[in-house]
């Protein structure tokens, strides 16, 4: 699925990161969402490794990066952490300045690196999210439905993990099943079986289930500390929004608005599809990257 790809392992200062890299020209890192790996940028990266030098990262915790082991306050998964390692790993490849992109988990984390390491960030684009505090602070009965998981997994240790390991392959489908597919509502037409059996290969890790509810337990606690420390600092790099038109982003927030109380330069639009924009529409989804990067 990533032809002429390597493969990296690059240690930080909290993790060791594993990643693929390819293409050539100005740095592009690419991050990946809830439960996936970086393998959900497939039916993208090799095209815009045709203009850019391409890494596409695996979140610690997450796929065959390192799973740190986890504290009370859960900083070990807060997004600001994991932003750090992302940094870390650009400049071990020698890369000081350079453009993000990331999906649900993976635009928080780049929301957080904007903020965190302005110096470093050229410009950013966030796939199917608002910022973590106002989708929060929004929350209805539509939302918590449709987000269910945003309030099981951050239960205390272990009820979700228990639940989950009990059949991690029929969660992990359930929960992408139901997340806002666009018109093929089926995960085996939605997603590629390599890519389907690589998330799984994954999620079955009880390392890695415990490593996503941290993360959730630290959007929930921590992160929202973060969050209402920046609120009135804004994003100094253009900030490129896309979603889902047939998800639930978009049809209960108002993803412009709620940007642009965040970033002074934003732009964006909705594409034809539900959650997994680069898997359910990768050429719309594509073509609105190269145009902002």
């Amino acid at each position: 699925m990533f032809d002429g790809f390597e493969t990296r392992r690059v240690p930080t200062s909290g993790a060791e990161i594993h990643l693929r890299l390819g293409g050539g020209g100005p740095p592009l890192l690419l991050l990946h969402g809830y439960p996936q790996t970086h393998v959900m940028w497939h039916r993208v990266a090799p095209y815009l490794a045709e203009r850019f030098t391409v890494a596409a990262a695996d979140l610690r915790g997450y796929g065959d990066s390192t799973k740190p082991e986890s504290d009370p306050a859960h900083a070990t998964y807060s997004k600001r952490a994991m932003a750090r390692d992302q940094v870390e790993v650009m400049s071990g490849l020698g890369f000081e300045r350079f453009a993000v992109v990331g999906h649900d988990r993976g635009a928080r984390v780049a929301h957080r690196m904007a903020l965190d390491h302005p110096d470093r960030v050229e410009r950013a684009a966030v796939l199917d999210i608002c910022p973590t505090l106002a989708m929060y602070e929004g929350t209805d009965m539509a939302f918590a439905s449709g987000y269910y998981h945003w309030f099981f997994l951050i239960q205390p240790y272990d009820l979700p993990e228990r639940l989950i390991a009990a059949d991690p392959d029929f969660y992990l489908e359930s929960k992408t099943g139901g997340f806002g597919l666009g018109p093929r509502k089926d995960v085996a037409e939605t997603f590629d079986p390599e890519a389907l059996a690589e998330y799984k290969r994954c999620f079955r890790d009880p390392a890695a289930i415990h490593a996503s509810c941290e993360d959730y337990r630290a959007s929930a606690t921590i992160d929202l500390e973060h969050d209402r420390a920046d609120l009135g600092r804004k994003l100094a790099c253009p900030l490129l929004a896309l979603w889902g038109s047939q998800g639930l982003v978009g049809q209960l927030f108002d993803v412009l608005g709620l940007w642009r109380a965040r970033a002074d330069d934003v732009t964006g639009r909705a594409i034809d599809c539900g959650h997994y924009l680069a898997e359910e529409a990768p050429a719309d989804t594509l073509a609105a990257l190269q145009a902002f990067l």
